[in-house]
This record gives structure tokens, sequence and C-alpha cells, in this order.
């Protein structure tokens, strides 16, 4: 069997179908993710001391604290990319990708840190769960999204489905500054943000804030690994609903030229 070669220097055989969407691969983005969340651990775990009053349960700041950043970045990328999509001269399918993609990553880092929140709150506050400000909040912004991935799953057309979940996604959004905003708005357990506080004063510093912000940063690479694979696996996806649709077209035509023949 022969091979042949894709303009990117990809190989695949001879019998594979033309203009067949290739699976994404391991890439440098990867390895840089896979590097990235390797020194987290290191320095999360070994290097940053414990916490002179929680412990060692302080440590799960260092997934907890980037975890609902990603979220908040994952849900802002959505927004910005549904924006796209409506606005005429900017709309394009992959706009509807990219905002599906983001979002779909921003509800498991959303319900990550809800999860890391409750572990880290069973020793801190004594319980699992409170009907807090912050928490009740994020449980909104997950169900939220929840919802508007579901929308993602109706059959409609590519532009009825974009336009109703672009909207779907600026009014979920709503509910990010909610979410951030909540610890200042209300009287909660939950304390005030570490970093991005009304006051704007960093409330960590040495080893524990390099931590911190080494962590922010694997996290985000690793959105970025998400997102771009995601995308790409939604093009392939997309790619094959319209070949399906073209097939069923061509089949349908065939079989009414056999059918005036006989």
């Amino acid at each position: 069997m022969t091979s042949t070669y894709s303009p990117d220097g990809s190989a695949h055989s001879g019998g594979a179908r033309p203009g067949a969407a290739r699976v994404p691969r391991w890439s440098v983005l990867g390895a840089a993710t896979v590097l990235a969340l390797g020194v987290q651990a290191v320095l999360a775990l070994w290097v940053a001391p414990a916490d002179a009053n929680q412990g060692d349960a302080q440590r799960l700041m260092y997934i907890h604290v980037p975890a609902a950043w990603l979220a908040y970045l994952a849900f802002t990328v959505t927004a910005v990319a549904s924006v796209l999509w409506l606005w005429p001269r900017t709309r394009s399918v992959k706009w509807d990708l990219v905002a599906g993609a983001s979002a779909e990553v921003g509800v498991v880092f959303t319900a990550l840190t809800l999860a890391l929140g409750s572990l880290w709150g069973r020793p801190v506050w004594g319980t699992w769960w409170e009907w807090d400000a912050r928490l009740t909040t994020t449980a909104v912004l997950l169900f939220l999204y929840l919802g508007y991935l579901a929308l993602r799953r109706t059959g409609d057309s590519p532009d009825e489905r974009g336009r109703r979940c672009a909207i779907a996604a600026l009014i979920a959004f709503a509910d990010v500054p909610v979410v951030h905003f909540s610890v200042t708005w209300w009287e909660t357990l939950h304390q005030e943000a570490t970093v991005f506080n009304p006051k704007l004063e960093t409330n960590i510093t040495g080893t524990m804030a390099w931590t911190l912000l080494w962590s922010v940063v694997a996290f985000t690479i690793l959105y970025v690994y998400l997102v771009r694979s995601r995308t790409q696996l939604a093009e392939m996806q997309e790619g094959l609903e319209e070949r399906e649709l073209a097939n069923a077209i061509a089949e349908r035509i065939e079989t009414g030229e056999s059918a005036v023949t006989v």
C-alpha cells in the first residue's frame, strides 16, 4: 500500500478518503502543557510551604484558583466568539465552534472549581457545602452553561443554532461578574479574591505567590491546548456532517434519475 503526504507533511495511506480530516496530534503545545503542569505539581507539593493556619489543605489553592480563573477565561472567550459570530462582518462558522469548545472547557473547570472548593471547605469551614453567595452563584453559572451546551445539540440549521447559542452565551455570561464580586457584595464564608480584589492588594507573597502565578500560567496553557484540540475535532465533525449531507443528496438524485429511467 502506498502512502501520500498532505500539505502539512503528515502521511496517510493511499486508501484513505480524499479530504478526510486529521485527528489532532501530539504537538509542541501538548508537550509544553505537560511540562508546565509537572513543574506546577513540584512547586505546589514540595517547594511552596504549608500555610501557617490551614496547613497542607491550603495547597488545594494551587488548583482551585487556576481552575476558577480558567472558568472565567473560557466563558469570556465564549462570549467574545459569540459577539463575533453575531456581527455580520466577522460572522464565521469557526467562531461558533470556538465558542462551543471554550464553553465545554469552561464547564469542566467550573465543576472542578466547585469540587475542589468543597474539599478545601471541609477542613477549613467544617462543612462540604454552604449556600454561600460565591458557591451558589458558581453553581448557577455551571448550570447556565450546561444549558448552553444542551442548546448546541438541538437539530437546527447551523445559522439558527449559531444565533440562538450566541444569544444564550451572552445571557449566561452576565453571571460571571456576579460570581466574581459576590464576596464583595454579600457577607460570605468565602474569602475575598487573593489578587483581583477591589483594593488590588495582593494577599500572598514569596514562594506561595510565585507558585500560584505559575499555576495560573500552566492552567492557561492547558486551556489553550484543550480549546485548540476541541475546535479541531468540532471542525472534523462539521466537515463530516457536510459530507454526509452531500452524499445523501447525491443518493437521492441518483434514486430519482433511476426511477425516471425505469
